[in-house]
């Protein structure tokens, strides 16, 4: 029982909630009272759960000499010796096969975002993780690719806002989790993550203030546009920019005051602040455009 606990927890589920991404054109495109499209949407969100626990488990094994020097992630099951290599080997090929198996139930065009999403993953974990401010847009490309499953994948017309919303959203979180690195990693920081090397804090300071300002202002935008307004019958998600710029806020003040910052999963539940904003903009979000 406990064996079979740590390889659930070597999937990471808190994770998954990433992958809610790929719900955004279902909600944005009022694409939700479509049965066929709303299980297309759900099958092709548990294949991105399924495969980026896959990509989770080989970035543990290839880190693993890293995370056994990190003060939390050697805690994990690999890291601690919990599980071997082979069972994680394992545990991934099947995961990958399930997930890409409920691709291909869904669409061709979710399989060839699928098989990006991953080489471009296994390509970070090999390689681009050491490119400095690479390796961050690497990440934000993930969740751009997420959207474009949940939208372009199923049928539904992506839009350009909210992909750029998308991006300077994973962006900011992408330069918050490269800070909270360097507060938490007060030794050595090349020996968990080489690219450390070549970020300093006043850089990522910078970056985070410019992915912030980008965040706020992209959405702002957003919910001003005329087609946004034309969609949903409203004019009113101007409204819900508050929430967002209350929760970057938040988000800014986690990171320096209480060193979090590492994990935006980990962080939206631990914290009733961020938990309670971004759940007030989704239900007036949602009470708007419906």
């Amino acid at each position: 029982m406990k064996k079979a606990l740590e390889l659930f927890r070597l999937m990471r589920p808190h994770q998954w909630v990433k992958n809610l991404f790929v719900f955004t054109g279902l909600l944005f495109g009022h694409a939700w009272l479509d049965p066929n499209l709303t299980a297309q949407v759900v099958f092709t969100f548990i294949a991105f759960c399924l495969v980026s626990s896959t990509i989770y488990i080989i970035n543990d094994i290839v880190d693993l000499e890293q995370d056994r020097h990190h003060p939390r992630k050697s805690q994990r099951p690999l890291a601690s010796g919990q599980v071997s290599v082979v069972a994680a080997i394992i545990l991934a090929v099947m995961l990958g096969a399930l997930g890409f198996g409920l691709a291909f139930r869904t669409s061709k065009i979710v399989v060839i975002i699928l098989v990006a999403y991953a080489l471009m993953n296994v390509a970070y974990s090999l390689w681009l993780k050491h490119v400095v401010i690479l390796d961050v847009f690497i990440i934000a490309t993930g969740f751009m690719l997420r959207i474009l499953a949940g939208t372009l994948g199923v049928g539904i017309p992506p839009s350009q806002w909210l992909l750029l919303c998308g991006m300077m959203v994973t962006l900011f979180l992408g330069f918050s989790k490269r800070r909270a690195e360097i507060i938490a990693l007060t030794d050595d920081k090349s020996a968990h993550r080489k690219v450390l090397e070549h970020y300093g804090p006043v850089l990522l300071d910078k970056m985070i203030g410019i992915a912030a300002a980008c965040l706020v202002m992209s959405y702002s935008l957003y919910t001003m546009n005329p087609d946004t307004i034309r969609i949903h019958g409203t004019s009113n998600l101007i409204y819900t920019v508050p929430f967002v710029m209350y929760g970057v806020s938040r988000y800014i003040y986690l990171l320096h005051h209480q060193s979090r910052g590492g994990d935006p999963s980990h962080d939206l539940v631990r914290d009733p602040h961020l938990f309670i904003v971004v759940g007030a903009w989704l239900v007036t979000t949602i009470w708007l455009i419906v």
